[in-house]
């Protein structure tokens, strides 16, 4: 299963000079727990960083900090945990599992960004092939009892 299809496409993005602020809007904006941080002047969107719902609890609230005195680039992971497009997604798993991390965001060959894949796409892509084996089981039964008759 490549990457490419099981990513999400729609990546939602900051760049370093957002506020923390902001970035917590944007997250409750589109409905995400993460953000993927931007090169400033990268109109190709290479990333850079990434910061989560849980970094600006952790980082920021917990520790009693102003989230609109400070920037994502103060906060964000880095570097970047990253994936190819075109990359098997078991690669990509143990390439979590050795990070750490739950998310990361899938580049085209020219490193920029096209999708953020994370453990409920993974899941998701491992259900359908689960279900398809079930149905391969099913079909083998259902022929060998007709078979039999």
């Amino acid at each position: 299963m490549l990457l490419k299809d099981i990513c999400t496409p729609d990546v939602i993005h900051c760049r370093p000079g957002t506020s923390v602020l902001g970035a917590a809007r944007l997250m409750r904006e589109h409905h995400v727990g993460d953000l993927v941080v931007i090169d400033e002047a990268d109109s190709d969107q290479v990333p850079l960083g990434m910061v989560t719902d849980r970094d600006i609890v952790v980082e920021v609230l917990a520790q009693e900090r102003d989230p609109a005195a400070l920037t994502v680039r103060e906060i964000m992971h880095r570097p970047v945990v990253i994936a190819n497009a075109l990359e098997d997604a078991s690669d990509a798993v143990e390439r979590m599992k050795l990070n750490g991390v739950r998310r990361i965001p899938v580049v085209g060959s020219n490193r920029t960004l096209v999708g953020i894949v994370c453990l409920d796409d993974l899941l998701r892509g491992l259900a359908a092939d689960a279900n398809k084996l079930v149905d391969i089981i099913d079909r083998e039964q259902g022929r060998e009892h007709r078979s039999r008759r």
